[in-house]
């Protein structure tokens, strides 16, 4: 992709946009437009008219930044097979202020944000069905937070008993252990933590000549 083609996209999408483009950004030979929350279905739908056509929605994904007002990046990737150009458009947005759903101008946006609803709790105004895709029902946070604990909040098991799947909280059973990174082969310096149960066999006696 020559950078002239994306230098001229910017420009004419900064013609046409006006305030709603709020950045561009051309790095490591691809475009990223930031636009502004509110207008990302205008913006969208003229982005699959011409003279842009864009007429494929790749992805949307999201970022977190914990640090920001506004934490969440939404991320869209689009596509135009005539023009033989990629374009990433991103909005920015909180825990509680909505993304207007896109729904309306590519369909299969809808797995897509519902999924960013799973792993971020980033909502969707105006979706039919946003509710978690790839967690289970019972599940609790949203996995993909930088805040998100890495041992999570529960485990799931198959109960024998109870013949189901049920939850329960997080149980860490191993003990907390130094890790130095020697090798065992080498030979640590310490006695690690229930070696020391461990009964040492008698050297075998020399064979009688």
């Amino acid at each position: 992709m020559s950078i002239e083609k994306l230098q001229a996209l910017a420009e004419r999408a900064k013609g046409d946009f006006k305030e709603g483009i709020l950045e561009t950004k051309l790095e490591f030979g691809e475009l990223t437009l930031t636009v502004e929350r509110e207008r990302i279905v205008e913006i969208m739908a003229k982005l699959r008219q011409e003279p842009y056509r864009f007429h494929q929605l790749i992805d949307v994904c999201g970022a977190d930044y914990p640090k920001r007002a506004r934490r969440f990046d939404v991320v869209y990737h689009l596509l135009s097979l005539t023009q033989n150009i990629r374009l990433r458009v991103k909005v920015q947005t909180d825990e509680v202020v909505p993304v207007p759903s896109i729904r309306t101008v590519y369909p299969n946006a809808d797995w897509y944000e519902r999924e960013a609803f799973d792993m971020y709790g980033i909502l969707f105004s105006n979706h039919p069905d946003l509710r978690r895709l790839l967690t289970d029902y019972g599940f609790e946070g949203y996995p993909l937070r930088k805040d998100f604990p890495m041992t999570g909040h529960v485990e799931v098991r198959y109960d024998e008993e109870q013949k189901r799947v049920v939850y329960e909280p997080v149980k860490l059973t191993q003990e907390f252990r130094r890790f130095d990174f020697l090798s065992p082969w080498e030979g640590a310096e310490y006695v690690l933590p229930g070696d020391e149960k461990a009964v040492q066999a008698p050297a075998p006696a020399a064979p009688k000549t």
